[in-house]
């Protein structure tokens, strides 16, 4: 289910910034993008987890993949050339925004309800192999969405694509009949104030848990800058769709190598010493990225960007998994989602924002050395977290 709905997720996020990017010709166009999904899906995050724990997970699923169809039904219908010659180019980017904002609610929900299904699912033993094997499945469909999406987009046209999409997310949606049920993990009765709270304490007594999320987070939202890909292939590269595809893709790349040797060789030995180690590759990779005026070597250093990040997200949800109880999972995700589930949204709104008021490359340059300070002051903040193993974690 999960990986049907990335693939088509993927592809619909390439094509929406490539074909925003070309009606408007405005950097900020792009972070708008992220803004326009960052802000539902913070606002909904905690309310949807609490639902996801007082819910039954299937059902509630399919009610947010159907909801993410339909809304990219709508993106289909308005992209078809003579729908869209007829609302005009104002008219138009108006509506995907606002589709775009639809599917941010939808995410608002979705995160919560994985993850507390995950947990179901997977016995503790296994909690941090299938960490990395889950996010290796959904790094793959990073890496064919956009890729695809690029290819398509470039010869069939934005309506052939989103055609694809639809028939990506219904398969996504039909696995959903393939699930059990799965029965709430808290009382309905429960008052959703009080159910929220105890979450939100959970989160902040845990010092591992509430770093990694900050680190995460800030990160992530100046390291924002890959959400500029379109500027950089057709303003700095001059480069088409095809190889923007490809640019989209090379971090999912780099990702999936990464987790498959992190199958067998778990970075959890001593997790907080490798978190910072990745996070700081990561903003070494951005600035390497902002740099670059050869398309080869643009893919080289977003192919490490991929590596050093898909090292971060496997720490950061097998610790999640391993310091939460079964009770809370629906609402400490939902906490998690506000830290860093929309991280990369409002990180590609700043980028999209520092790209219009300082040029496109000093904007990469500042997101890039913004996250290395971050680490460097995460670093002095918590330098007892960084000799412990995975087993002196618990309480910290």
């Amino acid at each position: 289910m999960r990986f049907f709905l990335t693939f088509g997720y993927q592809i619909q996020a390439v094509v929406i910034g490539w074909y925003i990017y070309h009606l408007t010709r405005d950097p900020l166009s792009l972070g708008m993008i992220g803004l326009s999904e960052a802000i539902p899906a913070i606002g909904i995050a905690l309310y949807g987890g609490y639902i996801a724990d007082k819910s039954e997970k299937t059902k509630l699923l399919k009610v947010i993949v159907g909801g993410m169809f339909l809304c990219s039904a709508v993106l289909y219908t308005i992209t078809i050339p003579y729908l869209s010659g007829l609302l005009g180019t104002v008219h138009l980017v108006a509506i995907i925004y606002v589709m775009i904002f639809c599917i941010g609610i939808c995410r608002g929900f979705m995160g919560p309800a994985t993850f507390s299904l995950m947990a179901q699912i997977i016995p503790r033993e296994h909690y941090p192999n299938s960490s990395t094997w889950n996010s290796t499945g959904y790094q793959v469909a990073s890496i064919a969405g956009p890729a695809t999406g690029g290819l398509i987009y470039a010869y069939g046209g934005v309506s052939h694509t989103f055609m694809l999409i639809l028939i990506f997310l219904a398969t996504s949606f039909s696995c959903l009949f393939f699930f059990q049920k799965r029965p709430p993990q808290i009382m309905a009765k429960e008052s959703i104030f009080d159910s929220l709270s105890v979450g939100i304490k959970f989160v902040f007594s845990s010092r591992m848990m509430l770093g990694a999320m900050s680190l995460d987070m800030f990160s992530v939202f100046f390291g924002g800058a890959v959400a500029l890909i379109p500027v950089i292939a057709s303003e700095v590269l001059h480069v088409g769709a095809e190889q923007f595809g490809l640019m989209r893709a090379a971090p999912a790349v780099g990702a999936v190598l990464t987790m498959l040797i992190m199958a067998r060789h778990s970075p959890m030995n001593k997790p907080w010493r490798n978190l910072l180690i990745a996070v700081t590759g990561f903003g070494i990779s951005i600035i390497c990225y902002g740099l670059s005026t050869s398309f080869y070597l643009t893919l080289v250093f977003l192919f490490f960007e991929g590596v050093f990040d898909s090292i971060s997200v496997v720490i950061r949800s097998t610790i999640m998994q391993l310091l939460t109880p079964e009770n809370m999972r629906g609402r400490v995700s939902a906490v998690n989602s506000m830290f860093i589930g929309s991280s990369n949204e409002i990180g590609a709104f700043e980028s999209g924002l520092t790209a219009r008021l300082m040029g496109t490359v000093p904007a990469v340059l500042f997101g890039g050395t913004m996250t290395l300070i971050v680490v460097s002051v995460t670093y002095l903040k918590t330098k007892v977290l960084v000799p412990l193993g995975l087993k002196e974690i618990h309480g910290k």
